[in-house]
């Protein structure tokens, strides 16, 4: 997630302190790298394995990879800690909700970031047309809300259809907590239109292959909610799965989705010279 809601932010890269990113703890250690690689550097190269670019979704194996991967990770494992500034129960950065983010890595077939969001932050209700996303939570407590759209969609999630508002299915509506499973979202399935509000101070490691892309026809919509109700066009589901089901109208770029850019001070990673 991560979208043009990456590329439409304002690139502030003086706010580190703020969240508290420190290199502290980093340095490499050879001995180490022998024994154990990395699990970053893990992730980085099963990534550079896995995507095969714009138009492909990774097969079941190896989002079985990824995921087992991404599970095992620490919060140490991208230089963060529970400790640090940002993640203190006390602290409100200055009643500030504002998002900020990192890139770890980016290339034409996949990224990696970091999404630092405070308490009662909120990433809004976006999607992520012909894009695989695994979403980690590494650190805090926080609510997801997760669709799906409920008539055939393309790869890219489009539809021909003149509705101002469309008919989707819920795939998840509860409150996660670190640390706790990878979630996965695909071109079409998997809840590939969803919100992010942090119910303490969080931090989400997100993969997603290929990223954003305007040029590309992948650029990030935005949609507000609304509960189903019989009179809202022409679809009709049963009763007993109304609740099951929404209504979602495509809206302008809101003003919460804004978000700054910070420098990422964790472990690097370091690409095959062959």
């Amino acid at each position: 997630m991560e979208a043009a809601v990456v590329e439409r932010t304002r690139d502030r890269v003086g706010h580190v302190k703020r969240v508290g990113y420190v290199k502290k703890g980093i340095a490499k250690r050879k001995c180490c790298r022998r024994v154990r690689r990395r699990a970053l550097q893990e992730l980085f190269l099963s990534c550079l394995d896995v995507f095969k670019g714009p138009g492909t979704v990774p097969p079941t194996q190896d989002v079985l990879k990824l995921r087992r991967i991404l599970d095992n990770m620490k919060p140490k494992d991208v230089g963060l800690t529970k400790e640090m500034p940002f993640f203190r129960p006390t602290n409100a950065v200055n009643g500030d909700s504002r998002v900020r983010y990192t890139t770890i890595y980016q290339c034409d077939n996949f990224s990696l970031c970091i999404f630092f969001i405070p308490a009662t932050g909120v990433i809004p209700l976006h999607n992520h047309p012909g894009m695989t996303v695994f979403s980690k939570l590494l650190l805090g407590k926080m609510h997801i809300k997760a669709y799906d759209w409920a008539e055939p969609v393309n790869f890219y999630g489009s539809v021909a259809s003149s509705s101002q508002s469309r008919l989707a299915k819920l795939k998840a509506d509860r409150v996660f907590t670190a640390p706790c499973d990878t979630s996965v979202l695909y071109p079409t399935t998997g809840g590939n239109i969803h919100a992010f509000t942090a119910i303490t101070p969080c931090a989400v490691l997100d993969v997603l292959g290929p990223p954003y892309s305007k040029e590309d026809g992948r650029d990030c919509s935005y949609y507000k909610d609304y509960p189903y109700t019989a009179s809202n066009g022409d679809t009709t589901v049963k009763s007993e799965e109304a609740d099951s089901y929404g209504w979602l109208e495509e809206i302008e770029i809101p003003e919460n989705s804004q978000m700054d850019r910070i420098e990422y001070l964790g472990p690097p990673v370091i690409e095959p010279t062959c």
